[in-house]
This record gives structure tokens, sequence and C-alpha cells, in this order.
């Protein structure tokens, strides 16, 4: 009776696998190789970037096709236009939050309408838990107010209005 010949091993220890996976997922790293007497694994797994999209926040734009009447409401949001505004956009200097007034009760800063003179405080963008008050560079009338109150902001987002 003649045996037959055994399989050879395999040579890949699956735990081993698995266990050099679990190793990249903790430590985030991309890929790692490890090499043991003729036997060299190396495990990797593949990285791909999320897509960015860019958004106008809801907030800001209800304010503005609100402010622009029913014709803007209708446009269509595919492809976003840099606004036109008439009068001098005041941007926000900085990255932070918004807060339109000094306290939650109080009331706001401006108001659509209102006459503001040069280095009136318009509104605070809090970035790092210091309140940044900032200031119009102009007297004017405010035409449009482009943010929300406790709305997060970039640097050199457009804020105000002023004509």
């Amino acid at each position: 009776m003649a045996s037959s010949p055994k399989a050879p091993a395999d040579p890949i220890d699956a735990r081993l696998v698995r266990k050099l996976a679990d190793i990249l997922t903790d430590t985030g790293l991309s890929e790692i190789e490890v090499e043991h007497g003729g036997l060299k694994i190396r495990v990797a797994k593949q990285l791909t970037a999320a897509p960015v999209q860019y958004a106008v926040s809801a907030p800001a734009a209800a304010a503005a096709a609100s402010a622009a009447g029913p014709a803007a409401a209708a446009a269509p949001a595919a492809a976003p236009a840099a606004p036109v505004h008439a009068g001098e956009v005041i941007k926000s200097p900085m990255v932070g939050t918004i807060y339109m007034q000094a306290q939650p009760d109080s009331p706001p800063f401006i108001k659509v309408g209102d006459t503001v003179a040069a280095g009136q405080t318009l509104m605070i963008v809090e970035a790092m838990k210091t309140m940044n008050p900032i200031p119009a560079p102009k007297g004017g009338k405010i035409v449009e107010i482009l943010v929300e109150d406790a709305q997060p902001v970039e640097f050199g987002e457009p804020l105000v209005v002023i004509e």
C-alpha cells in the first residue's frame, strides 16, 4: 500500500498575515514588511483620498437668497459664481466663530439697514478662546449680512457689505 505524497505545507501563516493587517489598522501605517528565514511577507493597504467638496453653508446661502430676491432663489446652484456685492465687502481676518452680539441675550451689533461709523464693532470672531471685534473700516449703511450668529468662518470669508 503506497501512501500518497504529502502536499507541501503552506509556507504562509494566515494568522501572521492577519496580525500584520491588524498592526496596520492599529498604527495607521499603510504597509508593513516582515522577513523571517527565507520567507518575506509584505502587507499593504491601499489608501484612497476622500473627495473634497466645497459648499456654502445653508444659513449664508439662505440669507443671500432672501436678500437678493426670488430671481436669485430660482438660479441653479450647480455652478456657483462669486457673488457681486454693491459696496465694500468686509472679510474675516481669521478662522473662527462669528458672534453677532456681545452676549447671548444682548441685541445684535448690527442689522441690515443700520448706519455705522468707522471703527464701530460689526461683530466678533472668536478664535482660540479670544474674542476679536471686527470694526467697520468706514462709515456707511449695512447692505447685507452674509453670515449667521455662531457660524464658523474661514480667513477671507465675506461677512458684511457696507455701502
